[in-house]
C-alpha cells in the first residue's frame, strides 16, 4: 500500500536516565542478607561487572582460578571478553565446583549428565555434552525438558530465581533503591571509576562497545557532593 505521510513519521527517542548505583555499605548490607548459590552468584555480578545471563552461561571452563580470570562468552553483541575474577571468590567458587561436580557424577552415574552445548558442537562432538569442562558454573537443583530437543536436561539457573532473591535480600536490608542483579553491574562499574581506575579499562571490563556508553557512570560520581558545592553550604 502506497503510505506517504509515513515518511514524516520518525521513531521516538527514549531519554537517557541515570543508573541506579548502591554505595559500598549498602553493598555490603545486601550481601549480608544472601547466602547459598544466590548469595555466591550475587558477589560474582558485582566483583566481575558481569550481565546476569553472562554469569549464568558460564561454564566450569571459563573460569581461569591460576589467573584470576573469568572468560564471558558469547556477549551481548556475540563478542568475548576477559574480565577480573576477585582475589575473595577463589576460595567459594572453588568449593562451589567441587559440589557441582558431586552433582554431576551423581547425574551421569543415573544415565545423565549432558549439558545444552553452542551451534552444532553436540553433533561434532556429541561426548562433549558429558565432560566438565562444559558443564554449567551454576547449575539449576532440577532437570527439566528442553521444549525444542525433548532432552531432559540439568539447566543453569533460571534468571528470575536470582532476581527474586536479589529483591527480598534488598527488602530485609532495607534498602529504598530498587534494587535488581543489573544494579550490581553498574555499582562495579561506578566503584571502579571512584577509585580512580581508566574508564577504557573499565569500559573493556563491561564489554562496551562505545565508550560513551561508559561515560554514564562518569556522571553518576558528579552528583552529591562531589561536583560545584551547594550555595546552601557556604552561608
Amino acid at each position: 500500500m502506497d503510505l506517504p505521510w509515513l515518511t514524516e513519521v520518525v521513531q521516538a527517542k527514549r531519554q537517557p536516565r541515570l543508573p541506579v548505583v548502591l554505595t559500598p555499605g549498602e553493598v555490603r548490607a545486601l550481601f549480608d542478607q544472601m547466602e547459598g548459590v544466590m548469595g555466591l552468584v550475587a558477589q560474582v555480578l558485582y566483583g566481575t561487572g558481569m550481565r546476569l545471563m553472562e554469569v549464568l552461561h558460564l561454564r566450569v571452563k571459563d573460569l581461569e582460578f591460576e589467573r584470576h580470570e573469568i572468560v564471558v562468552r558469547n556477549g551481548k553483541g556475540g563478542r568475548d571478553r576477559v574480565t577480573m575474577l576477585p582475589e575473595r571468590m577463589v576460595a567459594p567458587l572453588r568449593a562451589h565446583l567441587e559440589r557441582v561436580r558431586a552433582l554431576h557424577e551423581k547425574d551421569l552415574a543415573g544415565g545423565r549428565g549432558e549439558v545444552q552445548l553452542p551451534d552444532a558442537l553436540g553433533v561434532k562432538s556429541p561426548a562433549t555434552a558429558r565432560a566438565w569442562g562444559w558443564q554449567w558454573a551454576f547449575p539449576s537443583n532440577l532437570h527439566s525438558v528442553d521444549p525444542r530437543s525433548g532432552v531432559t536436561r540439568r539447566h543453569h539457573l533460571h534468571p528470575e530465581s536470582v532476581q527474586k532473591a536479589v529483591r527480598t535480600a534488598a527488602r530485609a536490608a532495607e534498602l529504598v533503591k530498587p534494587v535488581s542483579p543489573h544494579v550490581l553491574r553498574h555499582s562495579f562499574a561506578t566503584h571502579l571509576l571512584a577509585a580512580g581506575h581508566d574508564i577504557r579499562t573499565v569500559q573493556e571490563l563491561l564489554g562496551h562497545k562505545d565508550v560513551a556508553t561508559t561515560m554514564i557512570y562518569t556522571h553518576v560520581l558528579n552528583r552529591g557532593g562531589r561536583g560545584v558545592p551547594s550555595p546552601l553550604d557556604g552561608l
